[in-house]
């Protein structure tokens, strides 16, 4: 196993500055997350459905018109209907998410582990038996963070993170995301921390969908649409001589568990060609999502970066 005593330690050391009354509200916030995290399944959703109608319902917000835009171009065979019907399942369950995720605050890990389940561990469990790398490329789903959390119960795992604006909620976000991973690497450390940090036995866990602008990114149709899609993804398979799996996260109102969809390794990964690389990332994410399309993550702004002459689609 590589000596990992260079990467960042897992986690945020707690500070007294956090007590500042200018956190008073966000201490507010995981107050009543504590209490939300001891509801059932039912009781915690009804929460969430209420909080995405109210984002529904809110219609001439910018959030309701990202999702509609995304989602048209997805499935323009949708009647409009169906459209609005799917628009209005997916911020219900972007409601739920939100308040789903004090499970990985407060719950125990007991409980925690009750509720989540991975779904193709064979596909993992392959490559390991081949002592090869592993990169884990989770999409972005609303249930996304109960992937590491499912990964965590069977393998040693780590990722990358991005801070935020609100220091409480970094300490708190990062406590969460090290009861399951082994150790993180800031995005700031840059590509080569995270291929340093590829060894056999080890899955990296990498969020290969967001669109961060044309540079390391090339196009490649996404649901049909020119995307700028990262090529990093690829970079780094080749660097780490790692396998790539994609992955989506969902919840399954059936058995009440967070499902961990992992697919088979992309063959042929990388190849010599980046814009082949990124129509294989981009044909294996869609053919996940299209399985639970209204638990993906339409409020992001998928399209944001466009080819030249292109008008902004978010306007």
């Amino acid at each position: 196993m590589a000596d990992t005593t260079d990467s960042k330690p897992c986690g945020i050391s707690f500070s007294l500055n956090l007590l500042q009354p200018r956190y008073w509200l966000s201490w507010v916030g995981l107050g009543l997350a504590f209490i939300v995290a001891q509801l059932p399944d039912n009781y915690r959703h009804f929460l969430g459905k209420k909080v995405g109608l109210a984002i529904y319902n809110n219609k001439k917000k910018k959030r309701y018109n990202v999702v509609k835009t995304n989602l048209e171009i997805a499935f323009p065979e949708l009647e409009p209907s169906a459209l609005e019907r799917l628009i209005k399942e997916h911020l219900i369950w972007y409601g739920c998410a939100l308040v789903d995720y004090s499970l990985l605050f407060f719950a125990s890990k007991k409980r925690l582990a009750s509720k989540l389940e991975i779904s193709g561990k064979s596909n993992i469990d392959k490559a390991l038996a081949e002592d090869k790398s592993i990169i884990i490329l989770l999409a972005h789903s609303v249930m996304l963070e109960f992937g590491p959390a499912t990964l965590g119960l069977h393998y040693e795992s780590f990722g990358s993170y991005k801070t935020s604006k609100n220091a409480l909620l970094d300490w708190m976000i990062a406590k969460a995301r090290c009861r399951h991973v082994t150790f993180v690497v800031s995005r700031e450390e840059g590509l080569r921390k995270l291929v340093k940090s590829l060894t056999p036995g080890r899955l990296m866990i990498f969020l290969p969908d967001e669109d961060l602008g044309i540079e390391n990114a090339v196009f490649a149709p996404f649901f049909g649409k020119q995307k700028a899609t990262l090529t990093t993804t690829a970079r780094l398979a080749k660097l780490g001589k790692a396998t790539a799996l994609p992955a989506f996260t969902w919840y399954n109102k059936a058995t009440k568990k967070y499902i961990l969809e992992v697919a088979p390794a992309l063959e042929d990964y990388p190849s010599k060609d980046t814009s082949a690389d990124a129509v294989a990332l981009n044909q294996s994410l869609e053919a996940l999502i299209k399985q639970q399309p209204d638990q993906y993550m339409w409020m992001l702004k998928w399209y944001r970066t466009r080819p030249e002459k292109e008008e902004n689609l978010y306007l």
